[in-house]
Formats: structure tokens, C-alpha cells, sequence
């Protein structure tokens, strides 16, 4: 299990236990955490679960691929710091996560 800490638009914020194995987007589901629409189901057709992940983060969790750049062109209000939380693998290197979400999905 790693702890995550989904961080809404408004600052309030959400800390759960997601399994290894699990995305984070998955994670949010299973807990009803407002604000991951996560529309596809995580299948990367959408870019309803994107998030903003702070750069310190970005060495410690997978890599982008070149379709997730591309669907987050599709976000809104996509910065440096976006990834698609249904792209994010969750593993003990990320126990401690904190991403923050965008004012709304699209």
C-alpha cells in the first residue's frame, strides 16, 4: 500500500491507502474522490483524470509516453507538471504522493 494525497482545486484534500499495482486514478475511484471524472476507465481516451504532479515527484514515478502527452494537450489547463493519473503506476517509491487537481475536467 502507498499513501496518496489527492489535493481538489479548492484545497481540500484526501489521503487513502492505494494498492501496489493499482494507477492513482484507480485509487481515487475506489474512494470517491471528487474531481478524477475518469470517463474512459483509464484507458487513456480521455483526460478526465488528469492531475498536476509536483517536479519533485516526477523522477520517483513512471514515465510519460508520447500518447499521455498527447491526450493532455486535450486537458484543461495542462502545465509541465500534468499527467494523466490513470498513467501513474502505484509502488512503494511513490508512497507519499500528493497531486493536485485541476478546477475541472474536461
Amino acid at each position: 500500500m502507498a499513501k496518496i494525497t489527492y489535493i481538489e482545486n479548492n484545497g481540500t484534500s484526501h489521503t487513502v491507502d492505494v494498492a501496489e499495482g493499482l494507477t492513482v486514478m484507480e485509487g481515487a475511484v475506489q474512494n470517491n474522490i471528487p474531481g478524477i471524472d475518469a470517463d474512459c476507465g483509464g484507458g487513456m481516451a480521455c483526460a478526465t483524470c488528469h492531475v498536476y504532479v509536483k517536479d519533485e515527484w516526477f523522477d520517483k514515478i513512471n514515465k510519460k509516453s508520447e500518447g499521455e502527452d498527447d491526450m493532455i494537450d486535450q486537458a484543461y489547463e495542462p502545465k509541465k507538471s500534468s499527467r494523466l493519473s490513470c498513467q501513474i503506476q502505484v509502488s512503494p517509491e511513490i508512497d507519499g504522493l500528493e497531486v493536485h487537481l485541476p478546477e475541472k475536467q474536461i
